[in-house]
């Protein structure tokens, strides 16, 4: 379970309780267990509530000593005597949900630290907590309940929505931020697109008169970067998940529902779908347009348009199924070459 030095515990809750908050049945005389946390299936205790949704770890819930968990119909029967099975359609979102019940968001206490610098006319909503070394800018709108960590900076004319974090020592310019967002750590927002005018008598910048604007519930992880647009804006899509270490340029269009993994990056002009998905360490080059529900795998680099739902994978990307078939050409082709690959 999570250690309670850093983490609160809203628990401990009856089985009951839990099992109807995620809309799972359970038997009556199993309703009053008494569960305390979440955790993994090997270290699991019988106070402890968790989940099998990889048929990889099946053996782990043969062994495991967790009171109940959380398992598809196909292994209910597979849960050991002194577990509890709760069959869900979907286990791991349906643990994800039951980890928020018992470690739900911290609230901060509402407060204008005395070492923060807040300007005289920048306009604060009701609950907001603003940190020690925070600088909240001239014009700029923090909404209700939004916090503002250590040492984070909210430039001038930036507005916040209701709800959303800023990260210590996070940097906010040139942009709107939406509701309930979740701004890491270290982040960059609106700095200065990457443009210019390249000649062989020096390159000449071109401004960045753009702005970032960004929807509810976006979250970019620590230390990623946000360019601002150079006349149109960089958009963000509402409840787009970004990870760290991940770099977005000027004038990228981002969809809904994205989910942009770490060290990736996408250059300027570039439009995302709703639903991309882009795994770790890709990237797409400038001015493309990426078709919803497009998956690109980790590692690859993407040259072209992508239509909508293509699954692509390799430098330069091409369909995942034929990269596969490629990789599985070289195998064979190294071993007639008498190169056995290393197992």
């Amino acid at each position: 379970m999570a250690d309670p030095r850093f983490f609160d515990n809203a628990g401990p809750f009856e089985l009951g309780y839990l099992a109807n908050a995620l809309g799972c049945k359970v038997d009556r005389a199993a309703q009053s267990i008494r569960i305390s946390g979440v955790g993994p299936l090997k270290t699991a205790d019988g106070e402890c509530l968790s989940f099998l949704a990889n048929r990889k770890y099946r053996p782990d819930l043969l062994q495991t000593k967790a009171g109940a968990v959380l398992v598809y119909p196909s292994d209910a029967g597979q849960v050991p005597k002194g577990t509890v099975a709760l069959v869900s359609q979907n286990p791991y979102y349906d643990f994800a949900r039951a980890a928020q019940i018992f470690h739900p968001d911290p609230v901060p206490e509402p407060r204008i630290h005395p070492q923060a610098t807040v300007s005289d006319s920048a306009e604060i909503g009701d609950g907001v907590c603003i940190e020690a070394g925070a600088r909240i800018g001239p014009n700029s709108r923090i909404g209700p309940s939004a916090w503002i960590q250590e040492n984070a900076v909210v430039d001038r004319g930036v507005t916040i929505g209701e709800g959303t974090w800023l990260g210590a020592g996070a940097y906010a310019g040139y942009c709107d931020i939406g509701r309930h967002c979740r701004i890491h750590p270290g982040v960059r927002i609106g700095t200065r697109g990457f443009g210019f005018a390249m000649s062989a008598s020096g390159h000449t910048d071109i401004p960045q008169t753009g702005i970032v604007t960004i929807g509810d519930f976006v979250e970019i992880g620590a230390n990623s970067t946000v360019d601002r647009g150079m006349g149109q804006d960089t958009v963000l899509g509402d409840g787009t998940k970004i990870d760290n270490l991940v770099q977005i340029g000027h004038n990228v269009q981002v969809g809904k529902g994205c989910v942009i993994t770490a060290q990736s990056g996408i250059a300027g002009s570039t439009v995302l779908g709703d639903f991309v998905v882009m795994g770790a360490q890709s990237g797409v080059a400038g001015h493309l347009r990426i078709g919803a529900g497009t998956q690109i795998a980790a590692k690859c680099g993407v040259i072209r348009n992508l239509e909508p739902g293509e699954k692509v994978g390799g430098l330069p990307a091409v369909p995942l199924r034929r990269w596969l078939r490629q990789h599985a050409f070289l195998e064979k082709l190294m071993e007639k070459k008498g190169d056995k690959p290393d197992r």
